[in-house]
């Protein structure tokens, strides 16, 4: 069997079984990495938090990279839970902050990212809940599938810098807070820059914002200004015979004025 059939075959399957089993696995090395980070998981760590031998895991998982695919996919079950109805804003929210929650709770996954990342099970749910929240307004399908991306793209990088601190944290034994108050050679330097030190002087720096919070919102201005824009230009015409098309009150807009006319339009793309 290649490599790939069977990462699919890992992510895809029940992981259960008698005894030692990939589920079980998976749950000890989720343990792991949320103790020591990813840099500090490995076969061996996990086969002794299990009371096994690492021979005995490669029996169930060939080997470190597979397993990560699949602690991956576990995590991204504590993103599930139903979402606002009606509303696409509040629905995209929630899926976005519930995906923050896990980063939060698993700083590793930050880490496990990339375009050749194999999806798994849960993955795809969690994927499928932000387009379908998107695909009930105006947007076109490809525009559903790139403001999705960009939605999970930010939640990636806020990720990225709460693990850099958590990494720079676990490595110093110091806090952020204190390791920060700490500088004060350095604050010494920075009346000499007056923009910086009026922000400072007006409160700029006393409550900071809630840098997630903020930059999802502002995120998701752009995707509503866009929405608006597509609900205020809806084509009026079939793209296929050019005649008037029937527009409903709300939802995504009709492209064709029939059933007919948008079977004709598939087949001209299919031999096309």
């Amino acid at each position: 069997m290649a490599q790939e059939d069977l990462a699919v075959d890992l992510l895809w399957g029940d992981g259960g079984g008698p005894g030692l089993n990939v589920g079980r696995i998976v749950r000890a090395a989720v343990e792991v990495a949320d103790e020591s980070g990813l840099d500090g998981l490995s076969m061996r760590k996990v086969a002794e938090r299990l009371g096994y031998t690492a021979m005995s895991l490669y029996r169930h998982v060939p080997g470190r990279d597979h397993l990560v695919d699949l602690m991956r996919d576990a995590v991204l079950a504590e993103s599930a839970g139903p979402l606002p109805e009606g509303d696409w804003r509040a629905g995209l929210t929630a899926c976005a902050r519930r995906m923050w929650e896990v980063h939060r709770r698993h700083p590793w996954l930050a880490q496990v990212r990339g375009p050749r990342r194999l999806p798994g099970p849960n993955g795809i749910v969690a994927y499928e809940r932000m387009l379908a929240v998107l695909a009930g307004t105006a947007l076109a399908p490809a525009e559903v599938v790139a403001a999705a991306g960009l939605v999970g793209r930010f939640v990636e990088a806020e990720a990225l810098v709460l693990l850099e601190t958590v990494e720079a944290e676990r490595a110093s034994g110091v806090d952020h807070e204190r390791w920060w108050g700490a500088r004060h050679s350095l604050y010494a330097h920075l009346d000499r820059y007056p923009t910086l030190s009026a922000l400072w002087r007006d409160g700029g720096f006393d409550d900071p914002l809630d840098t997630f919070g903020f930059g999802l919102a502002r995120v998701l201005d752009g995707i509503e200004l866009l929405i608006k824009q597509r609900d205020e230009k809806r084509d009026e015409t079939c793209r296929t015979c050019g005649g008037p098309v029937e527009q409903p009150a709300s939802g995504r807009p009709r492209a064709y004025c029939s059933r007919a006319c948008q079977q004709r339009a598939y087949r001209r793309r299919r031999s096309g």
